[in-house]
């Protein structure tokens, strides 16, 4: 089956965190209607198997490119082997339409335990060191992709950069402080950057999502109950979806979009209201 749409042809996305949830969601949807693109992940062996064999099948099912990345996008050197696989591969400038940061890698301790304090143990408490490493992974890393790729002259004149975040960022969740902590500077970070990348044709935005039934989430102490809550709370009476998520990226990509930068975009059927 071709491709049913080519309105991306010759255009890249470059997606962080593709293995699963939002990412790998936003691969299927971008594929579908020509866009090429990048995917980098960290899985097991067994685990990267699987997963390349859904890439090879929907790159042909589309005819599109899907590069797979077993990276690790939180070093210096992982990201200057992406640049130099890349460029390899595609050897073209200015063509990556898209830079999406959907990496979800952090720490989801509380910050006291009493039980913690009066054994002297402090493993299993949130540290500074937990604190820092998690607002890399979840908020900061996207500044040093975002001038990695315009350094190397591959964002499209009009670019899009699109980062995640949630509804925890504001509100309690329980051992949620580090994430939350992470996508609240994600969420100031994305505000100077739709300013100061401007100049450059990027357009700058994030995506608050509903509550979603991703593996990133089942990893939540109280998940279970953050799930039932947000049926009850939907105005549709069911939960957001990956491809919900997807769709609205793809939307943020378009031409027609070209306006919107600097936005926080609630994907949720209305769940924010409640």
């Amino acid at each position: 089956m071709s491709k049913n749409n080519e309105q991306f042809s010759h255009l890249w996305a470059v997606v962080l965190g593709g293995s699963s949830g939002f990412g790998f969601a936003a691969v299927e949807k971008l594929a579908r209607h020509g866009m090429n693109i990048a995917v980098l992940y960290r899985e097991t062996a067994a685990a990267e198997r699987t997963l390349k064999e859904k890439f090879i099948a929907l790159a042909a099912e589309n005819n599109v490119t899907i590069l797979p990345g077993n990276i690790n996008a939180l070093d210096k050197a992982g990201r200057e082997l992406f640049i130099q696989q890349f460029n390899e591969s595609v050897n073209k400038k200015h063509c990556i339409r898209l830079l999406l940061h959907s990496i979800a890698r952090g720490n989801l301790k509380p910050l006291i335990h009493e039980q913690a304090d009066k054994q002297g143990d402090e493993d299993h408490l949130l540290s500074i060191e937990d604190i820092e490493m998690t607002t890399y992974a979840m908020a900061t890393s996207l500044l040093d992709w975002t001038r990695i790729l315009l350094k190397e002259e591959l964002f499209h004149l009009d670019a899009r950069v699109i980062g995640l975040t949630s509804e925890g960022s504001h509100k309690y969740w329980d051992s949620y402080s580090a994430v939350s902590i992470a996508k609240a500077s994600l969420e100031s970070l994305v505000t100077y950057m739709a300013v100061e990348f401007s100049k450059h044709g990027l357009k700058t935005n994030l995506i608050q999502a509903g509550i979603t039934e991703t593996p990133s989430l089942k990893r939540i102490p109280g998940s279970t109950e953050l799930i039932e809550m947000a049926k009850i709370r939907n105005p549709f009476g069911r939960m957001t979806q990956p491809e919900d998520v997807a769709n609205v990226i793809y939307l943020l990509c378009t031409d027609e979009a070209a306006w919107i930068n600097g936005s926080l975009i609630h994907v949720d059927g209305g769940e924010h209201c409640r």
